[in-house]
């Protein structure tokens, strides 16, 4: 898919936040969903997506909406650092294939990273025990 296609409303993003699709949730308002991803690429791999907007990308996201989506990344980011003290965070977003996204509602990817520990591969491999992530979830959200 490129920068230039058209929203789907039945991405899996979309159905986790209308609660068609369950998923491990750390924090939800009105403005933004954060959950585990299911294939971490590292212990803690958190995703954030903004509520009632339909944005592929960045690129998409309404000026007026950027801002408070953005204090929601911040704010799970912040919590994930407190909660596993990683040795490094990556805060990352993708727009489009080309630039390695997969899922076409906008969402950011915080990573925590260990000196020395390689990063899985993105969205591949065999998903995560559901009991392990809720207990990252439960750890993350006594920081938020």
């Amino acid at each position: 898919m490129t920068l230039h296609d058209t929203y789907d409303p039945n991405n899996i993003f979309a159905k986790m936040i209308r609660g068609e699709v369950p998923c491990v949730k750390v924090y939800e308002d009105d403005v933004a969903l954060a959950f585990m991803d299911i294939f971490p690429q590292t212990e803690g791999h958190t995703l954030v997506v903004p509520k009632g907007v339909e944005a592929r990308n960045l690129l998409e996201m309404p000026d007026d909406r950027v801002g408070p989506y953005m204090e929601r990344v911040q704010k799970i980011a912040r919590a994930v650092e407190k909660a596993l003290k990683p040795d490094g965070l990556v805060v990352t977003q993708f727009n489009g294939a080309p630039a390695g996204q997969t899922v076409y509602h906008l969402h950011f990817h915080i990573l925590p990273r260990r000196e020395d520990e390689p990063l899985r591969r993105h969205s591949g491999g065999d998903p995560a025990d559901s009991g392990t992530l809720e207990a990252l979830a439960e750890k993350i959200s006594a920081f938020i």
